[in-house]
């Protein structure tokens, strides 16, 4: 049974809390007069900003490059369209913080309004973290706006510099006042160091990627990524989780209630409260369009020595049981691979074709058997956790050229240590850059070149399904990647094939009208059920093959404005290549 249910609570509070637009008062029923005289007030009030965190879909739903399905969005084919309405445009969330903030003063409890105005701001900067990252300029408001004020009704669009100190500013103020205390599901000082590790981390290196902004103070960001997590790492009460069992990354991940050594702040889930999501159902039904990893992902998995799987001859054409032995294991820990087994069960599986696109089933976040039906899973979601901290910490080092190999032990070494494979060796890196990471993002470069790809390495692969991957390429300036042919695993032709090599056959490829007569085999049509790069010649399986995927550079990297903001507010700009007719 949970101990917590705030964000249960919140839910349902949230509903009361949401205003139809920006210049309504977020409650009907709240008078500034009447409200705001306790610290409880306070506490209620604020607890409606959580439902501004990403849903479980929003943490687990990652098809991009990493996990691929049978469906592409838009932002992959390259067909979005300037919007009439909508498209993220949304400020409702920022005037119920402000109206707060304009408010709290009211309570006589001078550290209740501190704390939570704390909390306020942490809302604030991550409201306008997520703006910024999605539009770049954006009008800075700090004060609800009354229906009548034209001024700020009309605003222009600040630039993202400004935007961006006054995030710094909110972060921080957020980090000075909130609680000490650990708590897994309410924002804490740790959360707010969380938060500003990875907002330092975005800025500083979109900025110092995208030169085509002229962007200034890269460097300035890095270093508030590296002290921020500094602080973290140093006085935190925060460690990678282990256990005995060999599979600690995948338990992890399947634990019922998150686990608060490493998971800094999580999204509750309760079978009794009947609070649900839809994972095993997702990773297991074909209804979500068949998600699995992809080829080049699966690829960039080590081997347990942390040698580069790369590296060996003949790794294009491994087949499935090959190219899974002796990997890194969190590869065994996040799809389905021989010897796999469900939790609390002992039968062996192997990945069902009729759930995975690609052949690599997930696995991660996925729980007992009694949670398959549709919305029934009950697994909290982590939305911080350490892990990325110290990956953002080694990151912003590389970045700023100052990553030693003691930064390295102490911040890659503790994730790299949970799966009992070797660290990352900072000489020996720079000096042999992998050329397959090299290929995937051609813009690194300089003497840190291979340490950066290896962290990137790192990154891919301990944060794959938890919504980082697109921020990744994006600030990183990577977006052709992202039009590379998606693969799945590779079979050598036609014919009958033992996936995990028991002695059964698992999987039998075919061509024509006539389908083999057997049971309990899965039968896939060759140019039907699956297509392979060499038709009934072999190759790996390709995904989407008749789409050509487009990423323009000129545009792709920020989102247009909606037509009908722009006819409201004629002072609002359209972003750089987007051609809304206005």
């Amino acid at each position: 049974m949970k101990k917590n249910y705030l964000f249960i609570l919140i839910w349902g509070i949230g509903i009361l809390m949401t205003s139809c637009d920006l210049n309504n008062l977020p409650l009907d029923s709240i008078s500034p007069n009447t409200f705001f005289n306790t610290e409880n007030d306070l506490k209620l009030y604020t607890n409606s900003f959580y439902n501004m965190l990403p849903s479980a879909e929003g943490v687990y739903n990652e098809k991009i490059d990493n996990i691929v399905s049978t469906d592409l969005s838009d932002e992959l084919r390259g067909t979005r369209i300037v919007p009439t309405s909508g498209g993220g445009w949304s400020w409702n969330d920022l005037r119920n913080i402000n109206y707060f903030l304009v408010n709290s003063h009211k309570c006589p409890d001078t550290k209740a309004v501190a704390k939570y105005n704390g909390v306020a701001r942490f809302f604030r900067a991550y409201f306008y973290f997520e703006k910024v990252k999605r539009f770049g300029d954006v009008p800075w408001y700090s004060t609800p706006i009354e229906a009548n004020d034209e001024t700020l009704l009309t605003k222009k669009r600040d630039p993202r510099t400004v935007v961006m100190d006054s995030v710094l500013a909110d972060i921080n103020f957020a980090v000075a006042n909130l609680e000490t205390s650990a708590k897994i599901n309410a924002v804490t000082k740790w959360t707010a160091l969380a938060l500003k590790s990875q907002i330092c981390l975005y800025e500083g290196t979109f900025r110092k990627y995208h030169t085509e902004f002229n962007l200034p103070d890269a460097d300035k960001f890095l270093d508030g990524a590296i002290a921020a997590s500094d602080e973290l790492m140093r006085t935190g009460p925060y460690k990678i989780f282990t256990d005995n069992t060999g599979k600690a990354y995948q338990n992890l991940f399947s634990s019922m209630d998150a686990i608060p050594t490493e998971i800094i702040l999580a999204r509750n889930f309760d079978d009794g409260l009947q609070v649900y999501h839809n994972l095993n159902y997702y990773t297991m039904t074909a209804s979500y369009g068949r998600p699995g990893l992809e080829k080049k992902l699966v690829n960039s998995y080590l081997m347990k020595d942390g040698s580069r799987f790369t590296d060996i001859p003949g790794y294009e054409k491994m087949d499935f049981y090959e190219e899974t032995q002796n990997r890194d294991p969190r590869l065994s820990q996040t799809i389905r691979t021989p010897g796999y087994t469900r939790i609390g069960e002992n039968v062996h599986l192997v990945p069902e074709f009729g759930a995975t696109v690609t052949g690599y089933q997930l696995i991660k976040f996925v729980t007992e058997r009694k949670w398959d039906t549709y919305a029934k899973s009950a697994n909290d979601m982590p939305i911080y956790r350490f892990a990325e901290v110290l990956l953002n910490f080694a990151e912003a080092k590389a970045e700023r050229g100052t990553l030693t190999q003691a930064d390295l032990d102490r911040s890659t070494k503790l994730i790299r240590d949970r799966i009992g494979m070797p660290n990352i060796n900072l000489e020996h890196a720079n000096a042999n850059p992998d050329p397959y990471l090299a290929e995937i993002y051609p813009k690194v470069q300089g003497s840190n070149k291979g340490v950066i790809l290896e962290i990137r390495r790192e990154r891919r692969i301990e944060l794959v399904m938890e919504n980082f991957r697109w921020d990744d390429i994006i600030r990183w300036k990577e977006g052709p990647t992202l039009t590379k042919q998606f693969k799945g695993i590779y079979f050598p032709g036609l014919g009958e094939f033992d996936l995990d090599r028991d002695g059964t056959v698992d999987v039998i490829l075919y061509e024509g009208d006539t389908k083999p007569n057997v049971k309990d085999v899965q039968l896939l049509k060759l140019n039907g059920d699956i297509v392979l790069e060499n038709g009934n010649k072999g190759g790996n399986i390709l995904i989407n093959s008749h789409i050509h995927k487009k990423f323009d550079e000129n545009k792709d990297y920020l989102y247009p404005i909606p037509i009908s903001e722009r006819l409201l507010n004629p002072n609002l700009t359209q972003n750089p290549g987007w051609d809304d007719g206005l």
